[in-house]
């Protein structure tokens, strides 16, 4: 296939000479012509112009003038001057007006106009595959650019679903699946932070442990689904009565730990027994059922001083709410930690039978 002619629209007010030179040029041009400045005006607004070549000296509107309005008109133009005058500073006016790509004196030889246009053919179909190639090039970038934001916004969105995922199963990782409340494991852990943090600021800390009084008996009379309606409704009223800073978690069948910072042993005694009174006193009607409820809650304090490792506390604690248990159940029993651990030296509480 053979490559598309460019257009070339020839300006000359003496007519007569235009005829042969479109014979002339029409193998190698799709040749348009003009006898006057304004008749090359209706040309170029009408239809694309590769190249313009226009006689310098016409009536009315001169080569450079024309030339001026076709580099507004139609930038890409190539446009030619030909004259029969050599002054330079006509030459010097069509650069700088018309910013001409060549400036041709008359007479010319037929071999050297053919030259120069084709010169500016070259020139212009150069530049338009440039342009088109920029164009490509842009529009590539565009859209590798879009592609790139849009494969960036995937990965976030995937990333952040990962995480989210992965907080996911953390979480549950952590969580009793019944009650929701923080696993063992989850639980032992924030207990073992505290104690590490209490070694470096010596401040007390608390552990209880809480067992629900005759549980299997619940779970014979009013079945497993009872039974966890009981440690459900704990896992809700048992953080009310905690502040902001203590943990709960679910250790057991029926078993919760405490851990309580910043606590002495007057304000373990407290809240072990705002513990046992609350739940003694909380209604828990199951399937239009109530259930009594009560419990035995045992807490190790370790006070200011006191070497306190958080497996010596729970031991101690858990012997504490045995003790509550062996004295009758719906007791409270506080042990302070002692260089001794005296297993006499229990701070008791007993609440009604």
């Amino acid at each position: 296939m053979s490559p598309k002619k460019c257009s070339l629209l020839v300006v000359d007010d003496e007519s007569y000479l235009l005829t042969p030179l479109s014979a002339l040029l029409a193998n190698d041009f799709e040749v348009f012509t003009a006898d006057c400045a304004e008749a090359a005006q209706a040309v170029v607004a009408a239809r694309p112009i590769d190249l313009i070549l226009t006689d310098q000296k016409m009536p009315r509107v001169t080569g450079v003038q024309l030339l001026e309005w076709v580099r507004h008109r139609s930038p890409r133009t190539v446009r030619l001057l030909m004259t029969g005058y050599a002054e330079h500073e006509d030459a010097v006016e069509a650069i700088n007006r018309g910013q001409v790509y060549y400036y041709l004196l008359k007479p010319w030889r037929i071999e050297e106009l053919l030259q120069i246009l084709r010169n500016a053919a070259e020139k212009f179909q150069l530049e338009r595959r440039q342009e088109t190639l920029l164009d490509e090039l842009t529009r590539l970038n565009e859209d590798l650019e879009r592609r790139v934001t849009e494969r960036t916004r995937e990965l976030e969105e995937s990333h952040q679903k990962l995480e989210q995922r992965n907080l996911e199963m953390e979480r549950l990782a952590m969580t009793d699946p019944l009650t929701g409340l923080l696993n063992r494991r989850a639980i032992d852990q924030v207990a073992h932070n505290e104690a590490r943090r209490r070694f470096r600021y010596h401040n007390p800390l608390a552990v209880g442990v809480i067992d629900v009084d005759h549980f299997k008996q619940v779970n014979d009379k009013y079945l497993l689904p009872g039974g966890d309606f009981v440690l459900v409704q704990l896992a809700r009223l048992l953080p009310t009565l905690l502040r902001s800073v203590d943990s709960i978690g679910r250790i057991g069948g029926e078993e919760f730990l405490i851990v309580a910072p910043e606590t002495t042993l007057d304000g373990a005694v407290k809240m072990a027994e705002r513990i046992r009174v609350a739940v003694e006193r909380a209604p828990f009607v199951y399937e239009g059922m109530p259930i009594p409820v009560t419990v035995s809650a045992g807490f190790a304090v370790a006070e200011a001083g006191t070497r306190a490792e958080f497996e010596r506390l729970k031991k101690v604690a858990s012997a504490a709410m045995h003790e509550a248990k062996n004295r009758g159940r719906n007791q409270s029993v506080v042990r302070p930690l002692t260089p001794s651990e005296d297993p006499d030296e229990l701070v008791f509480s007993q609440g009604s039978r």
